[in-house]
């Protein structure tokens, strides 16, 4: 039989590395990062991974395993996450994912999509057109097929737009379709955390915690980055790298910068919160409420 999982989720800045040593701790539990960003090695303050003093209280996994220079995608990630998951296990610990990235907790739920394998002459045609056009071009040609995944998708997101726009131009099916839960088997047992937070209070701790990371050093990390691998490298793709990235290069203020930092990641909320509430099974909690959780789990597992 699969391990069970225990999985929190819910939007940035709501909480959910507070609960995840919380319930690992309590239930002897081992963490499973599922973000995107936490992957890339020297991305930590505006990745806000768990501290080293955290990552001691309770072992964690999938965070550091790639360079900021390298592409990370999905497969790349279940893979990692299915290995840590039987090792876990096999040491007789919970495994407790935490994180915000969708598309990840969906893959160790359900497995990868089977959409199609990548066609490079499709894909070309929609570089072209982002190049000549923008990238709120494609972001307009996927509204009009695939507003389902438009919704969960950044505008400036130049990988997921050409990709889902390349399955739709493949199958005639938006990329959506192919991560229809209602059709495919869980992989393993699963009690999902769904971590709730007024949005008010929600932007303001988003605020706040973008002006605390600026602070403890964010933009020396960034500048630090550049100076190793360049402006361009794939991870500065993690929201509020781009912004940092071109107050470096002149192209900003740093006041500029942080106010566009703020608006995108309240953006991105309101995305994750639209993929989460697609989960079936989830249960909602104030983000606060760790007592009812710990409840939760104790007599569901």
């Amino acid at each position: 039989m699969a391990p069970s999982l225990i999985i929190i989720c819910g939007p940035t800045a709501s909480g959910k590395t507070k609960v995840s040593l919380a319930l690992a701790k309590l239930f002897g539990g081992e963490v499973i990062s599922a973000d995107s960003q936490q992957v890339y090695r020297g991305m930590d303050i505006g990745t806000a991974k768990p501290t080293p003093e955290e990552q001691i209280l309770v072992r964690h996994h999938l965070i550091d395993v790639a360079t900021p220079d390298e592409q990370f995608h999905v497969g790349r990630y279940l893979q990692l996450a299915d290995q840590a998951i039987a090792d876990i296990d096999k040491r007789g610990r919970k495994v407790v994912v935490v994180g915000g990235t969708g598309l990840y907790i969906t893959s160790l739920l359900y497995g990868l999509c089977e959409a199609p394998p990548r066609d490079e002459a499709v894909r070309q045609c929609f570089e072209d057109v982002a190049a000549h056009d923008g990238l709120d071009e494609l972001y307009r040609r996927l509204m009009a097929v695939d507003p389902k995944t438009a919704a969960t998708t950044h505008p400036h997101q130049r990988r997921r737009l050409i990709r889902a726009l390349e399955v739709y131009e493949l199958t005639g099916k938006p990329f959506s379709s192919f991560f229809d839960v209602e059709k495919r088997v869980r992989r393993h047992d699963s009690k999902i955390i769904g971590l709730l937070c007024d949005r008010k209070v929600l932007c303001q701790r988003i605020d706040t915690r973008v002006d605390q990371m600026l602070k403890h050093g964010w933009l020396e990390e960034v500048e630090g980055l550049v100076k190793r691998y360049g402006p361009q490298c794939p991870a500065f793709m993690a929201h509020g790298y781009r912004e940092l990235v071109d107050y470096v290069q002149g192209k900003s203020t740093i006041t500029d910068a942080a106010h566009i930092i703020k608006r995108n990641v309240r953006h991105y909320a309101k995305r994750q919160m639209t993929w989460f509430r697609g989960l079936d099974g989830i249960q909602w909690f104030a983000h606060d409420d760790v007592e009812s959780m710990i409840a939760y789990v104790e007599q569901n597992i």
